[in-house]
């Protein structure tokens, strides 16, 4: 898989840039998130190097035949319509591997979204594990694992300064006007 992912992110001019060490646990916080094409340039990259990480996707993509490539592809379906304890889960998760990655995009769908989501904070958190801050450009074709952040008990004061770096990163998704921090509101 290794070098088929490779192969395909050469041939199209795309490129994969890690700036961390290597990590036993940790959530990918990836943004920005504005087109399905995230999720395969996602898949690709990590696959590219030889990672695995898994990733929370709505629970409707899940259905047959697809669910089962999802599934072993590391997928985790999340109910927009049910309250479940997705966090909790995903916790748990950390607990029972040794080694575990787990990416999600904050903002929680590809429409425009000022309010992101803070899950990928109380996972962290509570599986007391580092945030790798990554993102896509598709401009320039990078997708970047590029910073540790490491959570605090501050959950809102995190977002805000997750965001701030989003604000500030060479980041561009593939629709830019999708995309938003909503910080130019405060």
């Amino acid at each position: 898989m290794r070098k088929i992912a490779s192969r395909i992110m050469k041939n199209h001019g795309w490129k994969f840039v890690v700036n961390i060490p290597d990590l036993k646990k940790c959530v990918i916080c990836v943004a920005p998130h504005t087109s399905n094409w995230d999720f395969i340039m996602g898949e690709l990259a990590i696959h590219s190097v030889g990672m695995r990480a898994g990733f929370l996707m709505k629970d409707t993509w899940f259905f047959f035949p697809l669910k089962y490539l999802l599934k072993a592809l590391g997928g985790i379906p999340v109910s927009r319509q049910r309250r479940t304890n997705v966090t909790g889960g995903v916790v748990d998760s950390f607990k029972k591997h040794d080694n575990l990655a787990i990416a999600v995009t904050p903002e929680g769908t590809r429409s425009r979204n000022p309010n992101w989501h803070k899950g990928v904070l109380y996972i962290a958190r509570d599986a007391g594990v580092p945030i790798v801050l990554g993102y896509f450009n598709y401009e320039k074709k990078i997708v970047c694992l590029d910073r540790i952040f490491e959570a605090s008990d501050d959950i809102d004061a995190d977002m805000i300064a997750i965001k701030h770096y989003y604000d500030t990163v060479d980041a561009l998704g593939k629709y830019p006007e999708k995309f938003t921090t909503g910080l130019e509101n405060k």
